[in-house]
């Protein structure tokens, strides 16, 4: 009996052990759990210091800088818009130089017409007033008219009285050589004007012959380059309107100051043909009485 109980307790032992052994490893399987992930070191925070973005090129993408001044424009220049840039530089210049004298000459010569005429209507003898004169040596316009018909009045009184026939002739004379210096006058205070109206018409054209010179540059540099960046087409387009500015700089000046000095010398040529209209009328009447 007792060895029939020792067998059958080894039996259940043999039997109950795998049941253990699984029941072991599913305890340790629960206990662990699943694996988690490697845990990755949180990234470093963003730099404080200011990042450089600047675009960075090659040194076939890389060009100088560009001086725009109207200087280094001039010098970097084409030959051929050198020389419009120079032209129109010195038709400048001499315009500025006319414009000054010009205007401070008729300035002067209407103030001395003003004098003139205060003189000649104050009363004073037309002898005595020529003397006076011819004494100063006054050369101004209005002057020069008074001294011209005086002298043809004392020309024509050498032989003594005018026989009254002859009156025509000496009024046709006295009026004749007042228009000569009439016209005299007036073509030394319009000297020098057409060239002021030839740069106030033509500077703009020149000025333009350098803008298409200077863009058929640009285009040149263009096919010469394969590029067409900025910094290849600038130089050229720079050049190509400086030369257009120029010319407007010398235009607009030229021929606002040629309109504004053209009609103070017509004015003042009328005002000299009327003072000849009122002299000559004087003469006419002295004469008439000389000729009772």
């Amino acid at each position: 009996m007792e060895f029939s109980a020792l067998a059958f307790a080894q039996d259940v032992v043999a039997i109950l052990k795998p049941v253990v052994h699984a029941i072991t490893s599913l305890g340790d399987f629960s206990m662990a759990g699943p694996q988690s992930a490697p845990i990755v070191p949180a990234p470093s925070a963003a730099p404080l210091s200011p990042i450089d973005v600047t675009t960075t090129t090659g040194s076939e993408g890389s060009h100088p800088a560009i001086n725009m001044s109207p200087i280094a424009l001039f010098m970097q220049a084409d030959i051929v818009v050198k020389v419009v840039m120079g032209i129109l530089l010195l038709a400048s210049f001499w315009s500025w130089a006319i414009i000054i004298e010009k205007t401070g000459r008729l300035g002067r010569v209407k103030r001395q017409a003003e004098r003139f005429e205060q003189l000649f209507w104050s009363g004073k003898s037309l002898d005595d007033l020529h003397a006076g004169l011819g004494s100063r040596g006054d050369n101004h316009p209005m002057a020069q008219v008074f001294t011209t018909a005086m002298r043809e009045w004392r020309r024509s009184f050498e032989g003594g009285t005018v026989n009254a026939g002859l009156l025509p002739g000496v009024k046709d004379r006295i009026a004749k050589v007042m228009n000569v210096s009439i016209g005299r006058e007036i073509s030394r205070l319009e000297r020098q004007l057409g060239f002021l109206a030839t740069v106030g018409s033509n500077a703009p054209f020149i000025g333009l012959f350098g803008t298409v010179w200077g863009i058929m540059n640009s285009f040149s540099s263009i096919a010469a380059s394969h590029d067409t960046s900025l910094a290849v087409v600038a130089p050229g387009i720079a050049e190509a309107l400086f030369a257009t500015a120029m010319g407007l700089l010398a235009a607009i000046p030229a021929s606002v100051a040629y309109n504004h000095l053209a009609d103070g010398v017509g004015r003042f040529a009328a005002r000299l043909e009327g003072f000849s209209d009122e002299f000559a009328a004087i003469l006419s009447r002295q004469l008439d009485e000389r000729a009772r």
